[in-house]
């Protein structure tokens, strides 16, 4: 059963040891990378989370707040290390952390920005309700801003 899991000190190592296949590298950030931009975000609410799978961990995502208008939770990074992809677990724990913002519901929406390439994920994302803005951030012109609406 797929589960988020706060990384900590017993966890943290694990969380560094995961990797993504390598055409998925450009995609997404090393896990330690992932750890350090939630730190020094952390005045954004920044939170990393580990994707566990029956206690292991199989994944990390970070969320954290984004203040500029429209003002809305942003998931930075999504990860699954590449031994547990094309199982479900992505979609599962999309779902979940979609769940624990709704519930916490500071927002009404949660943003992601994908890469344009990354069709695997922009197909994952709209599966679970995300919508192209048709927005194209000037400082990342190769990606789509997708949203995801609470009800």
């Amino acid at each position: 059963m797929v589960s988020l899991i706060e990384v900590t000190e017993d966890n943290y190592r694990m969380v560094c040891g995961l990797r993504v296949a390598g055409e998925q590298a450009e995609f997404v950030a090393e896990p330690t990378r992932i750890l350090a931009s939630a730190y020094a975000m952390r005045n954004r609410n920044a939170r990393c989370f580990a994707i566990a799978n029956d206690g292991m961990i199989i994944g990390v995502l970070m969320v954290k707040d984004l203040f500029e208008e429209p003002a809305c939770y942003t998931l930075e990074q999504f990860l699954i290390d590449y031994r547990y992809q094309n199982m479900g677990f992505g979609k599962q724990a999309l779902k979940l952390i979609v769940d624990i913002l709704r519930e916490e519901r500071k927002y009404g929406n949660i943003e992601i920005c994908v890469k344009m390439m990354n069709i695997q994920a922009i197909r994952m994302y709209k599966s679970a309700g995300f919508v192209d803005t048709g927005y194209i951030d000037p400082n990342n012109p190769d990606s789509y801003v997708l949203r995801y609406a609470f009800a």
